[in-house]
């Protein structure tokens, strides 16, 4: 009885966790920006902008949006909420603050091979969640504790493996994306120009998903132990 428990419970948390690397993986909310500026075109002739920005794994977007109360609201990057259209480019060529072209060539490449490692990391842990969720499919009919432990194990190096993609995320975010030189480029042409960074909810669920995938993982190390010493 209390075997069966573990396996449930296993199975559901190992669920939940795949669900949300799986959501974490394929959405564009892994960091929200918001740029307010008061621009020159000429001494008489000033406007205000604002743009709003999200990126993930695939894509890095931007729209336009007007300038409320609201303007720094997280709710203003709701998909209801968005700008019927947008501008798109692939994130990996081009992840925020940088865009092909317009910095110098070291930046950006060193940018690039970070990213690089970053979208590495990335995919196998999704892959690495994604085999351990087979091997403990093929080891329930059978009760086999070697697929068990192989699940429980590859289930704690998917949390491991999402869990350097986090750490890596908040690096580039608060060390490699040189967001003051940007913001100095930009105040160049505005000198009002004030930009918002923020975690967006895909970033946030990559560690709510690895608390479930370690917690199932170790659980499915107990039943492949306990199954083991039972057969002997």
């Amino acid at each position: 009885m209390k075997l069966s428990v573990a396996i449930f419970f296993g199975g559901l948390f190992g669920a939940l966790g795949i669900l949300l690397f799986l959501v974490a993986f394929g959405t564009d909310y892994w960091l929200l920006a918001t740029e307010v500026g008061r621009c020159s075109d000429s001494l008489n002739d000033t406007r205000e902008e604002i743009t709003y920005h999200h990126e993930g794994f695939f894509w890095r977007c931007w729209f336009s949006g007007s300038i409320d109360e609201n303007t720094n609201s997280i709710w203003k990057f709701w998909y209801t909420n968005q700008a019927p259209s947008k501008n798109c480019t692939h994130a990996y060529l081009s992840p925020f603050p940088f865009f092909r072209d317009e910095h110098n060539s070291t930046a950006y490449d060193s940018a690039i091979i970070y990213r690089g490692f970053w979208s590495v990391l990335l995919l196998l842990g999704v892959v690495t969640a994604v085999l351990a969720s087979f091997f403990i499919i093929c080891a329930a009919p059978f009760g086999s504790h070697v697929l068990y432990k192989v699940g429980g194990g590859f289930f704690i190096s998917a949390g491991i493996l999402f869990t350097l993609v986090v750490v890596m995320y908040v690096i580039w975010l608060q060390a490699m994306a040189d967001l003051d030189n940007y913001v100095t480029i930009k105040k160049i042409d505005c000198p009002d120009f004030i930009i918002y960074v923020r975690y967006g909810w895909s970033f946030i669920l990559a560690p709510v998903g690895i608390f479930f995938a370690m917690f199932s993982g170790m659980l499915f190390l107990l039943v492949g132990r306990t199954i083991h010493l039972h057969s002997n």
